[in-house]
């Protein structure tokens, strides 16, 4: 009896951790030529509900515009503590930006959606500018976006 649970243990430990494996995705954002200056982005998850799960990458280091990424902003509030370590520059017209996040496996094909807010100075604010639902087909195939983006791609 010892002997089965002891083998019991030792597989449902090592079995545990994989159900909450995460994989390094790259996240590619390439930009129209929309006459304008750098677009500031930000790249989160939502969950089945539209919910805010998390905040991959928010390009444009001056806090004072990210309010112009209406959904992602008002998602977290504005907090700082949302995007520490993980802002970059803003992204000029015609330009790729170019991320890698770990994201659990469990958020792929369970309903969650990866979304990408943009905005530009003195042009229009373009909340949810991409949503695609994060799927392990959807790996690999463009999505085009509404008014900055040219197209967008995630894969493994």
């Amino acid at each position: 009896m010892k002997k089965r649970l002891s083998c019991l243990a030792l597989s449902t430990a090592l079995a545990l951790p994989g159900l909450a494996m995460a994989r390094p995705v790259t996240l590619t954002t390439t930009l129209k030529n929309y006459g304008g200056d750098g677009a500031y982005l930000a790249l989160y998850v939502t969950d089945a509900s539209g919910a805010y799960v998390k905040t991959l990458w928010v390009a444009g280091e001056k806090s004072k515009y990210y309010k112009h990424l209406t959904d992602w902003h008002r998602a977290t509030g504005g907090s700082p503590s949302q995007i520490n370590g993980i802002t970059g520059a803003s992204v000029g017209q015609g330009r790729s930006l170019k991320v890698t996040a770990d994201l659990a496996d469990a958020l792929f094909d369970a309903g969650y959606k990866l979304n990408i807010d943009a905005a530009a100075e003195d042009m229009r604010d373009s909340p949810r500018e991409i949503s695609v639902p994060l799927t392990k087909v959807g790996a690999g195939k463009p999505v085009a976006g509404r008014r900055y983006v040219s197209s967008f791609t995630y894969g493994f």
